[in-house]
């Protein structure tokens, strides 16, 4: 095998090793030690790819970040008149649980603290345009009917941060023995429609 395609292919299981690692643990609980390890590298040899653990956790979030936006634009794309919100939030939510085994919103702000100002707004740009433009836009179509005083983007930030039932075991929406896609139409229900009647 030639040098080059080599480099491209540890490359490439770099980048797989860190995106399971990174989106099941977080960013302070991964390595680049165990990283490595996994790929069957050494730390250093790691290093020749990436310069630091930041650069790797950036691009495995860009990554899926693209991943997300263009399965999110793929459900708005497809919706029809009439379409029932909660259906459609529910296939929004299923692609951002199907490539985030834990807390989307935990996963990204929790490395807040521990990267530099310039990976930080890095960062801060790819979530806003991968993650909060598309769920933005889908609350912005017909498929949802916000309240007068709820804003598009203001809805996108709360269904986020909302979404931590669905990565847990311990604390769960509906019925013990629901599947995955029951809860999340239990869950979509409740941010859509709240816990309350209007008395």
């Amino acid at each position: 095998m030639k040098r080059e395609e080599q480099l491209t292919r540890t490359h490439a299981a770099i980048l797989t090793a860190a995106r399971e690692q990174f989106l099941s643990q977080g960013y302070q609980a991964t390595s680049t030690r165990e990283i490595a390890r996994q790929v069957g590298i050494t730390q250093p040899a790691l290093y020749h790819h990436f310069s630091d653990k930041e650069v790797i956790f950036l691009e495995v979030i860009r990554t899926v970040g693209e991943e997300i936006r263009e399965g999110i634009e793929q459900v708005v794309a497809n919706l029809t008149p009439n379409v029932d919100s909660v259906e459609a939030l529910t296939a929004v939510t299923e692609v951002l649980t199907s490539a985030h085994p834990r807390d989307v919103f935990t996963v990204i702000h929790g490395s807040f603290r521990f990267l530099k100002a310039e990976n930080k707004r890095r960062l801060g740009m790819v979530f806003q345009q991968d993650y909060l433009a598309p769920l933005t836009a889908f609350f912005a179509t017909d498929a949802v009917q916000l309240q007068g005083h709820i804003q598009p983007q203001d809805a996108a930030s709360f269904y986020l941060t909302s979404l931590s039932p669905l990565f847990n075991t311990f604390h769960h929406v509906g019925p013990k023995d629901a599947t995955q896609h029951e809860q999340t139409m239990a869950l979509v229900r409740l941010i859509l429609f709240g816990v309350a009647v209007k008395k």
